[in-house]
């Protein structure tokens, strides 16, 4: 029979290759995607299209830097890092945070260009529409392939990359009603969604960051409370406090403080905490590694606890 850790590594090279298989999927249809914007937004002067497909592109070069980071953060635990490498999937989100920066700079500064001198050469044509529509669809289904997966998986970065997708979903939206405006006689149409469209990544941008932040700044991942509560009601448990929670939200760490006892033996607070890490382990699947620090319920815990020692050190 395979030890429980074996166990956890399978599920873990199984969810990343999932994870990989998604990311490789989503790379070929973004670059087929880029190319049929760029493309005809270069034939019919569209400074929205082809602002759209180099966004595209980057959504491409999203999915590399996806794959390489959760290839890189998959790899084992070592001396130097005896905590893994889990981390450099969040770093990579950050790295596809930084690329919606710049393809919104790449999408705003040639609209401004565009404005200031006046020049407006846009040609709108049926193709205009059918390649929008159709890249739209596209956007829209690997937008909900990809979050859907992120959410079952857990995984920040393809969470991250079906942000970037819906991304350019919104520039091509903002394309599409550009080009509209345009056909209408409104020539100046084109290049103003496209400095919409620029606010609209930025905001994606944002919540790439704010999450990706919320890991690297050790986050609490699980309520406090919840946990309490939960290993309070286990029979030898008098009391739980200073519960710690870190990590992705797949990978979670967490620590904490119970007090049980003061008569209790070596062997039976022992046998108590492989049955609280068992019990949070089945409440928290994500639960990757528990630190349970075991206290005698006596009058120096119960009044000086290392919580309210810390406060008191901080004041």
């Amino acid at each position: 029979m395979l030890g429980m850790a074996a166990l956890s590594s399978q599920a873990e090279n199984a969810r990343t290759q999932a994870i990989k298989r998604v990311l490789l999927g989503v790379l070929l249809l973004n670059l087929a995607v880029a190319l049929a914007k760029f493309i005809y937004g270069t034939i019919s002067h569209s400074a929205a299209m082809q602002a759209d497909g180099i966004h595209s592109i980057f959504d491409s070069a999203g999915n590399v830097v996806g794959l390489i980071g959760i290839s890189l953060a998959m790899r084992p635990a070592d001396r130097d890092h005896p905590y893994g490498h889990f981390k450099l999937e969040t770093f990579a989100s950050l790295i596809i945070g930084l690329m919606l920066i710049f393809a919104a700079y790449q999408v705003g500064s040639s609209a401004v260009v565009s404005l200031v001198q006046g020049s407006y050469h846009t040609e709108v044509t049926p193709i205009s529409f059918i390649v929008m529509v159709g890249t739209l669809i596209v956007n829209v289904g690997v937008t909900t392939y990809e979050r859907r997966m992120g959410n079952r998986l857990k995984s920040d970065i393809l969470k991250a990359d079906a942000a970037h997708t819906l991304s350019d979903a919104l520039v091509s939206i903002g394309v599409i009603v550009g080009l509209i405006l345009v056909a209408c006689g409104i020539e100046m149409a084109d290049d103003i969604m496209a400095l919409v469209v620029m606010v609209a990544i930025l905001l994606t941008a944002f919540d790439i960051f704010k999450n990706s932040f919320a890991t690297l700044a050790d986050g609490a991942r699980i309520p406090e409370e919840e946990v309490r509560e939960l290993v309070e009601s286990i029979d030898g448990v008098r009391e739980a406090h200073e519960v710690r929670t870190r990590g992705l939200e797949n990978e979670i760490y967490l620590d904490l403080h119970v007090l049980v006892d003061p008569n209790m033996t070596v062997q039976a607070s022992h046998q108590l905490v492989d049955h609280i890490e068992s019990v949070i382990s089945d409440a928290y699947p994500e639960v990757q590694d528990i630190l349970i620090h075991v206290e005698p319920d006596d009058e120096a815990h119960r009044e000086f606890p290392h919580h309210d020692k810390v406060k008191e050190a901080i004041r």
